[in-house]
């Protein structure tokens, strides 16, 4: 058999050493994701890290070094996929990124053990747990902080609601007071809600605004003949 032939002890005993590193890493990697009760938990991080360590192993017992580093670069690739799947949009908001990121990384920690490189595996482990937990506080206190619209870059759009035959008016009316306050218009649309009835929205183009500022672009617009409504609405960028 050929097995008897090409089998050596030290060899397998190096893989297996390779394996159980990526196992045990994945293992502290996917407990962590599992207690977050994420998509991707325990088994799904284990799956990937022993898997790129056994591609690596194996193409590094073929070809050496050079087929390696040809499998890492496929690995990086295939786990970006498997990511993908991860991530979900639902309206405006993305959900599934830091998953998906998780999966990226898990590939790397059995990368580093599949190429024999176990302290290195374990520093990227190490990095891994602490980017999931020891930065959550962090997020936390960032994410609490309020949103000022003089620093921060959003979409906004001026809604109008006017009677049908003030449409056009309105219409030119809007551009100019936008352009006055020197608020760019992306675009502008006109929705007919009924025969009477017409919807008028100007995106503007992504930019940091006063409130203030639009508030008083609002107040004058909702004086005009035909006006039965106006606002503003922002919303964050992608």
């Amino acid at each position: 058999m050929q097995f008897i032939k090409t089998f050596q002890l030290h060899d397998f005993l190096d893989t297996l050493i390779s394996l159980s590193t990526a196992f045990v890493f994945g293992t502290l990697i996917g407990a962590e994701r599992q207690y977050r009760q994420r998509s991707a938990g325990l088994r799904t991080n284990v799956l990937v890290s022993v898997g790129a360590a056994a591609f690596v192993d194996l193409a590094e017992r073929l070809t050496g070094a050079d087929g390696a580093v040809r499998v890492i670069a496929y690995v990086v690739s295939g786990i970006g996929f498997l990511g993908a799947g991860a991530i979900m949009k639902e309206g405006m908001n993305v959900r599934g990124l830091n998953t998906a990121a998780t999966l990226w990384s898990c590939a790397a920690v059995g990368a580093c053990a599949g190429a024999d490189m176990v302290a290195q595996s374990a520093a990227v482990t190490i990095f891994v747990l602490a980017g999931n937990t020891l930065l959550r506080p962090l997020v936390n206190a960032i994410d609490r902080i309020p949103l000022s619209e003089k620093t921060s870059e959003a979409t906004y759009e001026i809604v109008v609601t006017t009677d049908a035959e003030y449409a056009a008016g309105i219409r030119q009316e809007l551009s100019q007071t936008l352009e006055a306050a020197s608020y760019p218009i992306r675009e502008i649309k006109v929705i007919y809600r009924s025969e009477d009835n017409v919807e008028i929205t100007a995106e503007l183009v992504t930019l940091a605004a006063e409130s203030a500022e639009l508030d008083r672009v609002i107040t004058r617009l909702t004086g005009l003949a035909g006006v039965s409504h106006a606002t503003w609405n922002v919303s964050a960028m992608e």
